[in-house]
């Protein structure tokens, strides 16, 4: 009897699938940690530093911008000259500007070394995603993308009860709480080391040969690459993205990664400062509830996923989002209680749909392509968070919580909007067949056997 012949799409879950899972959870539980310390670390840095509302929101936003631009430079750079490269060189930029944190004197060092941290970790967020999805077998495709979203909030709960511990260390506790990151990073870093390349990268490269041999290396001698797309040898960079065949999608991409995350950082930067500003003076069982609550709400994102079409899972999230956080804000200053339960709806619903920004963006765009859109959208995406990180101290400030959360869900009603009129539907579908507009509307039995076409003119 010979031997069953898989593709690297239906080829069967291995310890080298469980390992690249494990190394792109990495940057997210570390992204997570960077923004949940920095929140910490700013209830003890910013009195001793005597910071106005300005730098607060610079120095809490300061690792989005880097985000934004790390996401877009690096992302491109990953199409250009492979995945692994930039995988294990930018964990060597986030450990060496996390480590120095710890030396920093004022605000302006702080600021630059955490746009440091912030570029090395889009360019993460781009590579790490990317080289997971091409590495993953359809089926499991979604879940270990999605689990990202737990590892962020994860890292985020535990930055969370460390600051908490650390806090009382005296004057400096925010120096250790920063350099706590490091940690994490250097382990990722070191544990990333002979990572392979993509194979797909390298087919959209016309390195089939050297795709084949790490295919059945690290996922079985029996696997085959069964990719449609051979010998390109070139990326189309940021322009195929605004091309005709994928500019909506571009669009809907970056619109709704945006008005997801653009609520989530805003609150969850400052999370001490609006809970004290909503009453909640004595605030760690707020704050506790609320992060259990984020946790929870990832991990039931995963059942979600599995369960609901991505186009009804992120339209549903967007309505439930609006509507919670809007009644939070008419709520404010009456009754703790009913404003409680109103944030941790939100909360859940947030932390849940969260897992769609790990899914949706990776399915979108093709292989030759792939890492320039989950940049692109990412660098959008962290437009909307720094705007909101930087404004929302400054709301608080001047115009106070309600009308701050009125704007908020706003932002989240036009997410919503977006959804409807273009979010496609992806699920179910291979990597080439996701990422292929052509498929949009097709039923489940006219998906089978159509290949990927380029991007278009």
């Amino acid at each position: 009897m010979s031997e069953q012949k898989f593709t690297i799409d239906d080829a069967p879950f291995n310890k080298f699938h469980l390992r690249i899972t494990g190394l792109t959870f990495g940057a997210n539980f570390c992204d997570g940690y960077a923004l949940g310390i920095i929140a910490m670390a700013l209830t003890v840095f910013g009195p001793e530093m005597e910071l106005n509302a300005m730098w607060t929101g610079l120095i809490g936003s300061s690792a989005l911008i880097g985000l934004f631009a790390g996401s877009l430079v690096l992302g491109r750079l990953s199409d250009r000259i492979g995945r692994q490269k930039i995988y294990l060189v930018n964990y060597l930029l986030i450990t060496i500007a996390t480590i120095l944190q710890f030396f920093v004197s004022g605000p302006a060092e702080l600021f630059v070394l955490r746009l440091l941290i912030g570029f090395g970790l889009g360019g993460d967020y781009a590579v790490g995603s990317t080289l997971l999805v091409e590495f993953s077998p359809k089926k499991y495709r979604a879940s270990l993308l999605a689990s990202l979203n737990g590892v962020w909030t994860l890292g985020y709960v535990a930055s969370n009860f460390v600051g908490y511990y650390l806090q009382h260390m005296g004057s400096d506790s925010w120096r250790w709480m920063l350099v706590s990151a490091a940690i994490p990073s250097i382990l990722v870093l070191i544990l990333r080391i002979g990572t392979p390349e993509s194979p797909r990268w390298l087919v959209s490269m016309g390195r089939v040969d050297e795709a084949s041999q790490i295919v059945k290396k690290h996922i079985g001698p029996n696997v085959e690459m069964g990719e449609t797309i051979t010998g390109s040898q070139t990326t189309l960079g940021f322009r195929g993205l605004f091309s005709k065949r994928l500019r909506k999608r571009m669009a809907f991409g970056g619109i709704f990664k945006l008005t997801l995350v653009l609520p989530y950082y805003a609150i969850y930067t400052f999370l001490p400062t609006i809970l004290r500003t909503m009453g909640f003076e004595q605030n760690f069982f707020a704050d506790t509830m609320l992060n259990l609550f984020l946790l929870v709400g990832s991990i039931t994102g995963l059942w979600f996923l599995a369960k609901f079409s991505r186009r009804g899972f992120t339209i549903g999230s967007f309505a439930i989002l609006t509507v919670s956080l809007f009644t939070l804000s008419i709520i404010n200053n009456g009754s703790q209680f009913l404003m409680l339960t109103a944030f941790l709806v939100f909360t859940f619903v947030l932390a849940a749909a969260n897992n769609l920004t790990l899914v949706y963006p990776a399915e979108l765009f093709p292989t030759e392509i792939r890492g320039s859109g989950i940049g692109m959208v990412t660098a959008i995406s962290r437009i909307g968070a720094v705007i909101g990180t930087f404004l929302l101290p400054v709301s608080l400030n001047s115009f106070g919580l309600s009308t701050a959360m009125i704007g908020m869900s706003v932002v989240l009603l036009i997410g919503m909007i977006v959804s409807i009129a273009w979010a496609p539907e992806t699920k179910s579908l291979s990597l080439n067949e996701a990422s292929n507009p052509s498929f949009e509307g097709r039923s489940s039995s006219q998906e089978k056997d159509v290949p990927l076409q380029g991007v278009g003119k």
